[in-house]
């Protein structure tokens, strides 16, 4: 052999693997202060359906990093590890991306349980016709729960139909996947049914994902509209598939309208169910709502008034405005940051609590920067006490009040689950630690 021909040959191979080594160990190592960091901020719970790696399968090829939109996945030690749990929304791309099945997608840690509902093969509770599908029954991957709801639907409608005009066969709460498959299903079967959506439009937890992919691995079955596959699709593609949807087949749905309260009817079959807007009569309920809940309100005179909202969808819609912020969590913080680089936008962020100290370090810095910069007034250990139309009252815990002009106000408290209302209707409940 010619070395003195062949050696460049063999130089470039060897440059591509010390490359390769030198960029895993660059990443690692910020994977691993990333995971400290993470820890050391206490953001290390995960707050919904999240991934567990088994290390004896896990090879670390880093696919799993590399599909996580959301950066919540790292490698560490030469393993994938959930570095940013606080940022995982479970929609499992991970585990579809995993190639040798080393991820589970589980309820809960050890230090924090999850209440999951108990449910037969049909999707029923233990309290005859009250059904659960989607992500309150333990499924947050998109195409299970419209599979879920597809199914709960099913063995509804064999429990026949209602002659009485004045009862529903079936209401459906939530407008999410699960929700949407079950309304298409109702209609398929003659039903008479109804949806009922506590926000103002329709996509549940989808709504609240990143502007990045999503994954959808395999085709999901929808009734009236036949299979579905959609691989890698983006989180705005995918709302207006629905929207599409939802115009095509006419779906019943009441947008603003959140359930309060589950009664079995006195004295006739079928529940009693009070909302927001009065009380609707139904032989079967299905519940297909998601496990952020129902806001945490504020309880204070006025927030009842049309310019007090619990998420921000548009900071460009308050331009100019003056805004009162609510929270301390990263939402809020998230919230605030958006709106004070909102051109013209005067930002108010107010928390009962003396510090912010558990959000991500770059919202943190951030906040900061824009406040120095006097682009954002924070207000620590205070709370709103009344809002009017064109004001906010603020209290601080020294007594002192302030009130503000003020044209919004978005509440950023977190949600409420209706576990405590389940349970108060006889539905019986497991704890997850980290189990499927």
């Amino acid at each position: 052999m010619n070395w003195s021909v062949a050696w460049p040959y063999l130089l470039l191979p060897v440059l591509a693997v010390a490359w390769h080594l030198w960029w895993r160990a660059r990443l690692e190592r910020r994977h691993t202060q990333q995971l400290a960091e993470t820890v050391a901020a206490g953001l290390n719970e995960p707050p919904t359906l999240h991934p567990v790696v088994d290390p004896a399968r896990c090879i670390g090829s880093g696919s799993c990093v590399k599909a996580c939109p959301e950066q919540a996945l790292g490698m560490v030690d030469g393993k994938a590890a959930l570095v940013n749990a606080a940022a995982c929304i479970g929609h499992g791309a991970c585990h579809a991306a995993c190639p040798f099945d080393a991820i589970s997608l589980v309820f809960g840690t050890e230090k924090r349980g999850v209440d999951i509902p108990l449910l037969r093969p049909n999707f029923e509770t233990n309290v005859p016709g009250l059904f659960i599908a989607g992500e309150l029954g333990g499924m947050g991957l998109i195409r299970k729960a419209a599979e879920q709801g597809r199914q709960a639907m099913e063995a509804i409608a064999l429990r026949g139909k209602t002659k009485d005009a004045q009862l529903l066969d079936v209401l459906i709460v939530g407008a999410g996947p699960a929700g949407l498959s079950a309304g298409l299903t109702a209609i398929d079967k003659g039903l008479r049914y109804r949806i009922v959506e506590q926000e103002e439009s329709l996509g549940g937890s989808i709504f609240h994902y990143p502007r990045q992919k999503v994954a959808m691995t395999a085709p999901v079955q929808l009734a009236l509209v036949g299979p579905v596959r959609m691989n890698e699709v983006s989180k705005e593609r995918l709302l207006e598939f629905w929207h599409g949807v939802v115009l095509k087949f006419q779906l019943a749905i009441q947008f603003g309208e959140r359930m309060e309260r589950i009664e079995p009817a006195n004295g006739s079959e079928g529940f009693v169910v009070t909302t927001s807007r009065g009380t609707l009569r139904t032989r079967a309920v299905l519940l297909a709502i998601g496990r952020r809940g129902t806001p945490r309100t504020l309880d204070v005179p006025g927030e009842e008034l049309p310019k007090v909202v619990y998420r921000l969808v548009d900071p460009a819609q308050y331009a100019g405005q003056a805004v009162l912020v609510v929270g301390g969590g990263d939402s809020a913080l998230e919230a605030a940051i958006a709106l004070a680089e909102s051109p013209g936008t005067r930002v108010t962020l107010a928390y009962r609590g003396d510090a912010f100290s558990r959000v991500k370090a770059k919202n943190r810095d951030k906040l900061e920067r824009l406040r120095d910069a006097g682009r954002l007034d924070v207000r620590l250990r205070t709370q709103a006490q009344a809002i009017t139309p064109q004001h906010v009252t603020l209290r601080a815990d020294d007594g002192l009040t302030l009130e503000l002009a003020n044209d919004a106000v978005i509440v950023c408290a977190g949600g409420v689950l209706p576990t405590p209302l389940l349970k108060d209707i006889g539905i019986r409940f497991e704890t997850k630690h980290g189990t499927a």
